[in-house]
């Protein structure tokens, strides 16, 4: 599973995890920084600014791990292609994002400063414009079916090239998911902060503090990369979500039609996790060996979720 930021994420075992959208995730207020007035919401402007322009990036970016993964599950990684294998699928062809990529080096260069971050993604953006000419390359080659003519021989040569830019590549894109992952966390719990400081737990905060617990539960779900679950971490960042909606049903019941087609959401995401949580105890963690499609239907869940949480509280509260 790749993973993609809304920073919602791609689960190569099917999904999209994630980031949700900058000013849809929080926490609760035992966790949160003190908050001032308009100085911190200016400064929260400029970081929501900034992280856009990063997810923006990694999002568009996401086509070139899904060309590996692709390219990988026909061709032996160690071995390069050989023109004899039982199916030669190719792989995928990057998207253009020359856009993206300016928008993220300038969001790099202006408040607020994250310096581990804001190198991470400079080095992301160098290692983007790397490969994905490499991987055009190598899309046209196998769309023409040109290993036919040649006996694979340039294939060979372009595998040496996959191989070498993919390594700095891979390593670049998970620097920047762990570096993102921590630091939007930070902003999302100043925001609820902010928003508690303003208006009190409202529907506005619980919406926030729903989707924050929900993107914690879906970055501990199995990827590719990391098939196995750590049980501790999920079963804790699932309790954690599970009060969080129980928290918000219980606000819902006492102000109707304060969250708009929101507020059965958590509740049906929350019943598929736990019937995962179940799954994925029965082998210990092992996603590999849990089986079923039970991850495709979470994602589909939660990015419904993300999108209705943006216009949740526009008509309540």
């Amino acid at each position: 599973m790749a993973k993609t930021h809304s920073i919602a994420a791609t689960l190569a075992l099917a999904m999209v995890v994630g980031f949700a959208p900058l000013g849809a995730a929080s926490a609760q207020t035992d966790e949160t920084p003190a908050a001032s007035t308009d100085d911190d919401m200016a400064r929260l402007s400029a970081a929501t600014a900034k992280f856009n322009a990063y997810v923006g990036f990694l999002n568009r970016t996401l086509r070139i791990s899904e060309s590996l993964d692709r390219y990988k599950s026909w061709v032996n990684w160690s071995a390069g292609p050989t023109g004899r294998e039982r199916i030669i699928y190719g792989l995928y062809e990057p998207y253009d994002t020359k856009e993206e990529a300016a928008a993220a080096l300038a969001a790099a260069g202006k408040a607020p400063e994250l310096p581990d971050l804001d190198a991470a993604m400079k080095d992301y953006v160098t290692a983007v414009a790397a490969i994905s000419p490499i991987l055009v390359e190598a899309n046209g080659y196998y769309d023409r079916e040109d290993y036919k003519v040649d006996k694979m021989a340039e294939g060979k040569t372009l595998h040496l090239k996959i191989v070498a830019a993919a390594g700095p590549y891979l390593a670049a894109r998970a620097k920047v998911d762990a570096l993102i992952t921590s630091e939007k966390e930070k902003v999302d719990l100043w925001r609820l902060a902010l928003i508690e400081k303003r208006e009190g737990r409202s529907a506005h905060w619980h919406v926030a503090n729903v989707m924050l617990r929900a993107g914690r539960v879906m970055d501990l779900l199995p990827s590719n990369a990391k098939p196995i679950v750590d049980l501790n971490a999920f079963h804790a960042a699932m309790v954690d979500f599970g009060e969080a909606v129980k928290e918000m049903d219980a606000f819902a019941a006492t102000k109707h039609d304060a969250f708009n087609v929101f507020e059965s959401q958590p509740d049906a995401l929350l019943s598929k996790l736990r019937d995962f949580e179940e799954a994925i105890d029965r082998v210990k963690g092992d996603a590999r060996r849990a089986g079923g499609d039970q991850l495709t239907w979470i994602v589909n869940d939660y990015n419904m979720m993300v999108n209705a949480s943006q216009t949740a509280t526009m008509f309540g509260d």
